[in-house]
């Protein structure tokens, strides 16, 4: 019975041993309760991997105790987690978060203080500093009079000046 016991603590401390190995740690110079790096060098700090760095081009380093994969499932405590590149079959996932106004498409060239970008696809117009301002797929700069003339409609119904 001690011989027993004796295994059980080797097998239960080796396993701490090898838990502590394989988790990763934020950086020195991270924030408190930093439980991720996202791929564009900001840090996360929620407890769920899911959503994580949403648009913030995906999860770069997962440092959480646990993580949920894939399948719905919960990862081992400890286990660092990484996002998987796309294979050649898979387009890279898109963040439809609204509520980063960073874009990864350059804004058109053109346009400028007194000008709007109008949607030609859905003819509505964005005032310079918004999110599509230039950046959607067909469109072109103009005074915002002249967008109304041509029967284009403010985005969210909210004229610029």
């Amino acid at each position: 019975m001690n011989r027993r016991r004796l295994m059980l603590s080797m097998v239960f401390a080796a396993g701490l041993l090898v838990a502590q190995v394989g988790a990763q740690q934020a950086p020195a110079g991270a924030p408190a309760g930093t439980t991720g790096l996202c791929n564009d060098g900001t840090y996360y700090s929620g407890a769920s991997k899911k959503g994580a760095c949403r648009g913030h081009k995906g999860v770069k380093e997962w440092y959480g105790a646990s993580a949920n994969n894939e399948k719905g499932g919960s990862a081992a405590a400890g286990t660092p987690q990484t996002t998987p590149a796309p294979t050649a079959n898979q387009a890279p996932e898109r963040s439809t978060s609204a509520a980063t106004s960073s874009t990864t498409k350059a804004p058109a060239p053109g346009g400028g203080p007194g000008m709007v970008w109008v949607n030609t696809s859905s003819n509505v117009y964005h005032c310079q500093g918004s999110r599509y301002y230039g950046t959607t797929k067909s469109g072109s700069y103009m005074t915002e009079s002249e967008a109304r003339a041509k029967g284009a409609r403010p985005d969210h119904g909210k004229p610029c000046q």
